[in-house]
C-alpha cells in the first residue's frame, strides 16, 4: 500500500530534497563535463609561450569554430593549453596547432591544422614541435623601449663620426653613406627623449585600444547597419534624383514655351511703371487733396443712416431795412 505524501516523514522528504538540489547545482556548475550536455573531446597542446591566448578563446579548424580553450597552465618552461573540440571535427594524429591573431586589438584564437590519416586520439597532446605562437608587436615595442634606454647614444654618435673620419679617403659613395649614417645617429641621439616618450605613448594607446575592443566592434556593427540601410534606400534616392531631373526638364520647357507670351506682358508692365513714375508728384498731390474730402464725407455718413450736412446761405436771409 502506497503511503500518501502528506503522511510521510518530513525529515526524510527534506533530506532527499536537499540532496536532489545539491546534485542539480553540481550538474549546473559542471555542465560542460557531462557526457550529454557538455559534449566534445578534450585535447592538449604544448607551446613555448601563451602569446595572449586566454580561457574561453575560440578553437578553429579551417576558419570554422569547433570548440574553445578550457585551461592554460604552466608546465615547466612551456605552456600547456587544454581545449575541447566538437565530436564532429576531424583532424589526424599529425595535426599542428597555432595561436593566431583574431582582431587588430590583440584577441587570439587557437587554430588547428589537420594532418595525417584518421583521428587524433582523445586526450592526446600536440608537442611543442608542432605548435607555434604569434609575434607580439606590443611586447616588441616595449622591449625596444627598454633596450633604447640602455644605449649610450652620444657614444654611438661619436663612434660613427670616428668611423666616417677613418674612411675619409674611401670612394665618395661609401663616404656619403657613412656621413649620412653619422648624421642619422646624431639625430637619434638628439631625439632620444622623444623616441622614448613615443614608445611609452604607443604602449598606452595599445592598452586603451585593447580595453575598448568591445566598443570598437560595436561601432563597426552599427556602421554596418547604417550602410545596409543606405543600400536599401538606394532605389528611393535614385528615384528622387530621376524625378528631380524630370521636373527640371519640364520647368525648362514651360519657360521656353511661355517666353513669347511673357515678353509683351513684361514690356507693357514696364510702360505702366514708367507712367506711374512720371506722374508720381501728381499722384502724391491728389492723395493729399483727397484727405479732407474723405474726412468730411466720413463725418456725413458716420452718424446714422442719413446725411448729416448743411448748406450755407440757403434760403436767403431777408434784409432788415
Amino acid at each position: 500500500m502506497m503511503i500518501p505524501f502528506r503522511e510521510r516523514n518530513p525529515v526524510i522528504v527534506g533530506a532527499v530534497s536537499l540532496v536532489v538540489l545539491a546534485m542539480v547545482l553540481v550538474a549546473a556548475l559542471r555542465a560542460d563535463d557531462l557526457p550529454v550536455i557538455g559534449g566534445g573531446d578534450t585535447y592538449h597542446a604544448m607551446f613555448s609561450e601563451a602569446g595572449g591566448l586566454k580561457v574561453n578563446d575560440e578553437v578553429r579548424v579551417a576558419g570554422v569554430r569547433v570548440g574553445k580553450v578550457d585551461e592554460i597552465e604552466l608546465a615547466g618552461d612551456q605552456v600547456r593549453v587544454s581545449f575541447k573540440v566538437d565530436d564532429t571535427a576531424a583532424f589526424g594524429p599529425e595535426t599542428r596547432a597555432a595561436i593566431k591573431v583574431k582582431t587588430i586589438l590583440g584577441s587570439m584564437f587557437l587554430a588547428l591544422e589537420p594532418a595525417g590519416g584518421g583521428q587524433l586520439e582523445e586526450g592526446a597532446t600536440i608537442p611543442v614541435e608542432r605548435t607555434s605562437s604569434p609575434y607580439d608587436v606590443v611586447e616588441a615595442f616595449e622591449g625596444l623601449a627598454s633596450t633604447s634606454e640602455q644605449i649610450d647614444t652620444d657614444q654611438l654618435a661619436e663612434s660613427l663620426t670616428t668611423l666616417a673620419d677613418l674612411t675619409r679617403n674611401t670612394p665618395d659613395e661609401f663616404r656619403g653613406a657613412l656621413s649620412g649614417l653619422s648624421r642619422l645617429s646624431a639625430n637619434v641621439a638628439d631625439k632620444d627623449a622623444e623616441l622614448n616618450n613615443l614608445l611609452v605613448n604607443l604602449e598606452r594607446v595599445s592598452t586603451v585600444l585593447d580595453e575598448r575592443d568591445g566598443d570598437i566592434v560595436k561601432l563597426m556593427e552599427d556602421s554596418d547597419v547604417l550602410f545596409r540601410a543606405l543600400v536599401k534606400r538606394r532605389e528611393a534616392v535614385h528615384e528622387l534624383l530621376v524625378s528631380s531631373t524630370t521636373l527640371s526638364r519640364e520647368l525648362t520647357a514651360l519657360i521656353r514655351q511661355s517666353r513669347a507670351d511673357l515678353k509683351p506682358a513684361l514690356a507693357h508692365l514696364e510702360n505702366v511703371v514708367a507712367v506711374l513714375n512720371k506722374n508720381e508728384d501728381n499722384l502724391d498731390s491728389s492723395l493729399r487733396l483727397m484727405a479732407p474730402f474723405y474726412r468730411v464725407f466720413a463725418n456725413t455718413l458716420g452718424t446714422g443712416p442719413w446725411f448729416d450736412t448743411w448748406i450755407a446761405n440757403f434760403p436767403p436771409v431777408p434784409q432788415v431795412g
